[in-house]
């Protein structure tokens, strides 16, 4: 690799390589020993052009989903089957994964700029800016950004766009799809909220089961499928249209009398 090698958006590849195996190193206990990742479907990103995907996912925390995927694709690439052990797969990481991200997140201190470094497209939301609600116009920059991220490689995006579960999709996510026809591959974590801070910086509990599922690819007509259509593709895909929120509740009323049956056979 040449020295001052640049990616499309100016990123030195030896500075990213370098940090991304750091902060791999720093990051990776977090899933291996504090807390433990249960993988499932990681055979599916192997499979995988190396350009021109979008993997879409529900959000709990700013970093730590984020960190996980790197683990997750770059363990996969290495032969890993589902597990993330012997962290020899991070010393040579995929360059060409990238996330999108809220500019104003990914400039609010040192941390979260090196974090930046290591593959965020910083786009300005539309909806939502310094904790107020807003309604502003898409910038045509930040679409071309994630147009250019596909075209160089692989892109994460929370089409949420908020760590709150089961909130809308955006619609920009089913436009992007229409725009640059990617492979489409969902992901379902969990746990992650319960493990880590907001940020996902600080261990909160441990002990926590965390899990991600990596799903097939999205079948997708590009030409033909409205915008709504695909929204709601997403929303079942990555398990966040509200469907599932009242098998979840029905499943929590059922945990919660299990419970009470537990405490009047004790009591």
């Amino acid at each position: 690799m040449p020295l001052l090698k640049r990616n499309p958006f100016g990123h030195i590849l030896w500075v990213k390589k370098w940090l991304i195996r750091i902060l791999g190193v720093i990051s990776h206990g977090r899933y291996r020993r504090f807390n433990e990742l249960q993988i499932e479907g990681s055979e599916i990103i192997r499979q995988l052009p190396d350009q021109n995907v979008l993997f879409i996912s529900n959000h709990q925390t700013y970093f730590a989903d984020v960190a996980a995927m790197f683990h997750v694709f770059n363990a996969a690439l290495k032969g890993r089957v589902d597990n993330i052990r012997n962290i020899g797969y991070i010393w040579q990481p995929k360059l060409n994964v990238y996330y999108v991200a809220a500019g104003e997140t990914m400039r609010s201190g040192l941390l979260p700029k090196i974090f930046a470094y290591t593959g965020s497209v910083s786009i300005d939301r539309t909806w939502r800016s310094a904790g107020q609600n807003v309604n502003r116009q898409v910038k045509l920059s930040d679409i071309s950004n994630i147009g250019k991220a596909l075209d160089d490689g692989w892109v994460i995006t929370f089409p949420q766009g908020t760590t709150t579960a089961f909130k809308p999709i955006r619609r920009g996510t089913a436009h992007i799809i229409k725009t640059y026809k990617p492979v489409v591959v969902p992901i379902v974590i969990d746990g992650f909220r319960r493990s880590f801070d907001k940020k996902g910086l600080q261990i909160k509990k441990r002990n926590v089961l965390q899990s991600m599922v990596i799903k097939d690819p999205l079948d997708i007509d590009y030409e033909n499928e409205s915008i709504d259509e695909i929204v709601e593709k997403i929303e079942y895909a990555i398990e966040q249209h509200p469907s599932f929120l009242k098998v979840l509740t029905k499943q929590e009323i059922k945990e919660q009398e299990e419970l009470n049956e537990k405490r009047k056979f004790w009591s």
